[in-house]
């Protein structure tokens, strides 16, 4: 992975932000060309820290900038899990950009090898089966304190899967890494969060 600088990072964070108030204001953004990457964009709450929204794309499908844009947006006003984003809400929520490597499969022989094969904080997962994807960034399981075993039944969950599908020969594991930006408040600082 090519990893960004923290100016770098700290213009994507603003992008993100700024799609989202942009918005609100029915204003495009102007895009310069980049390279495809895969990428997320999370939305938690300032005080909390509660997931408010996290929508992206796992693989290089658009240029980054264009990929943060949607994924942004999407984030604010799309998450199935949320109610959008309201205006008053913008300044009390942080947002997070997580630019990712392309997924790579998982190669183990038994299920049980997966156990040692994954590494909390460095790993995110994307576990299928036929049609059921799921897919978890190697934030979530540093934040929920899961071990190796239920970060993989997590995403299986995720998938729409019963948790421990990652057993079956069937089921594929595909990992990958992040490079994570994000406001310390909102509208604030932007550091970049390591945590491998």
């Amino acid at each position: 992975m090519s990893f960004f600088s923290l100016e770098e990072g700290k213009k994507l964070v603003k992008l993100a932000r700024d799609t989202i108030k942009f918005s609100f204001e029915n204003k495009e953004i102007k895009l310069e060309n980049s390279e495809k990457r895969g990428v997320f964009v999370t939305i938690h709450t300032h005080k909390d820290h509660q997931l408010r929204g996290c929508i992206g794309f796992p693989e290089p499908v658009l240029p980054l900038n264009e990929a943060i844009i949607q994924a942004a947006k999407s984030s604010a006003f799309s998450d199935p899990r949320f109610l959008p984003l309201r205006k008053e809400e913008l300044d009390n929520v942080i947002i997070e950009v997580s630019i990712l490597t392309l997924p790579e499969l998982v190669k183990v022989e038994k299920s049980e090898e997966y156990l040692e094969k994954i590494k909390i904080g460095r790993d995110g997962l994307i576990a299928g089966v036929e049609n059921f994807r799921g897919l978890l960034l190697p934030q979530v399981p540093v934040e929920q304190k899961w071990g190796v075993e239920e970060f993989l039944n997590q995403v299986c969950l995720k998938a729409g899967l019963l948790e421990d599908t990652w057993k079956q020969d069937n089921c594929k594991l595909y990992s990958f890494r992040s490079q994570v930006f994000l406001e310390k408040e909102p509208n604030g600082e932007i550091i970049e969060s390591r945590r491998d």
